[in-house]
């Protein structure tokens, strides 16, 4: 099975149901048992048009299940709506999915979750670990979303700002190498940055570009991860920084700041240095202050502890790490650098190996135990 054909195509289904009359809850439901009919049976019998088959079975299993409750009459009528055979036509709606979605009948988050589970192919596990709550908590808020919008009909699209943080969340999650959905967002981002004048739109999509073109450079050949300091600048795509960069000042140029745009500005920061030494850590700071500001996020605050650490000195870094909430993600592998910044070798050891067992992939667990390994042998040495 081509999964990335499956979902490309997942979006373009789903908005040929919404459009013939299902409300969103049953549409998705329909376009899941097509998708599991399509895995049993592609292999053996692949479709010519594998968009208009996908149509025609979903449709058809939402008029199954629509018979059960639904006067004939009303069935009648929809039979007679059934997409005729013959190849579906190649219109990429996924942008304007999106933006359906973000309907005004939920709240953000819900729109959000919704979203990323019914177009962006991500996980209930994969979206929690985003929001930084449980998975059964996100199970609820999801089911909760689908029962709120079923039987609404989706002609209202949503606000920019909610199809922001889809779009932010589908890329961070790409970016992870978790699900390969970085490439994806940033077209839609260019799609919707070629429609709405936004300077927001603009920083997330020069935000993307600057992330993305560190990409090769964050893995080493054996998969294991690349802290930024030691990536090789020279594997960085300088097309994409370049573009990332033009577009980021364009957007500053308008005095409308927004979170999008200090995240831009910190990743531009760290694309200018010719080496990680030469970081402007003191500038990185000071956005990061507007960053917090603007968001008040806990994470923000911890990624700021470090570039505290990289311009004050490591000790000013853990004082900022002090007043944080210790269970947030990644805090103990912060500690874990700062005290090895700081020269307490043996509180950074056991630090990374704690950390290790946090950690929300086998990546970066691997890392992290590398670097508590390696702090050891230090020790070992000494001794």
């Amino acid at each position: 099975m081509d999964e990335a054909l499956i979902r490309s195509l997942t979006p373009g289904v789903l908005t040929a149901l919404v459009r013939r009359g299902a409300d969103f809850a049953a549409a998705e439901d329909a376009v899941q048992d097509a998708l599991v009919e399509a895995v049993r049976g592609w292999p053996d019998d692949p479709p010519r048009d594998p968009k208009g088959w996908l149509v025609t079975v979903a449709w058809r299993r939402f008029l199954d299940a629509a018979r059960a409750d639904t006067a004939r009459r009303r069935r009648e009528d929809r039979v007679e709506e059934e997409p005729a055979p013959g190849p579906a036509p190649g219109v990429d709606d996924t942008l304007q999915l999106y933006f359906l979605c973000a309907h005004p009948s939920l709240t953000p988050s819900s729109a959000v979750a919704l979203t990323l589970r019914a177009v962006g192919g991500l996980t209930t596990r994969q979206i929690a670990r985003a929001y930084l709550v449980p998975e059964a908590t996100m199970a609820q808020r999801i089911s909760r979303a689908k029962r709120t919008v079923s039987g609404v009909r989706f002609d209202r699209p949503g606000d920019v700002a909610t199809v922001l943080r889809v779009l932010y969340l589908v890329f961070n999650e790409g970016y992870s190498g978790d699900v390969d959905l970085a490439a994806e967002a940033i077209r839609l981002t260019r799609q919707l940055a070629a429609s709405v004048d936004h300077p927001e739109v603009a920083g997330l999509l020069a935000l993307m570009l600057l992330h993305h073109a560190r990409r090769a450079a964050r893995t080493a050949p054996d998969g294991s991860l690349v802290p930024l300091a030691e990536q090789d600048r020279g594997r960085w795509d300088t097309v994409s920084i370049a573009e990332g960069v033009r577009i980021l000042q364009a957007a500053l140029a308008r005095d409308r700041l927004g979170e999008f745009q200090a995240q831009a500005a910190i990743a531009a920061l760290h694309a200018d240095a010719p080496t990680a030494g030469e970081t402007d850590w003191v500038q990185i700071v000071e956005w990061y202050d507007e960053l917090a500001r603007l968001t008040d996020n806990p994470v923000v605050r911890l990624n700021r502890a470090v570039a505290v650490g990289e311009a004050d000195g490591p000790r000013a870094g853990l004082a900022q790490l002090a007043a944080l909430d210790d269970t947030l993600p990644r805090h103990t592998a912060v500690a874990a650098y700062l005290h090895e910044r700081d020269g307490d070798l043996d509180t950074a050891a056991r630090l990374y190996a704690e950390a290790a067992h946090k950690a929300p992939d086998l990546a970066e667990r691997d890392h992290l135990v590398r670097q508590a390994a390696r702090l050891n042998s230090r020790h070992r040495q000494r001794r």
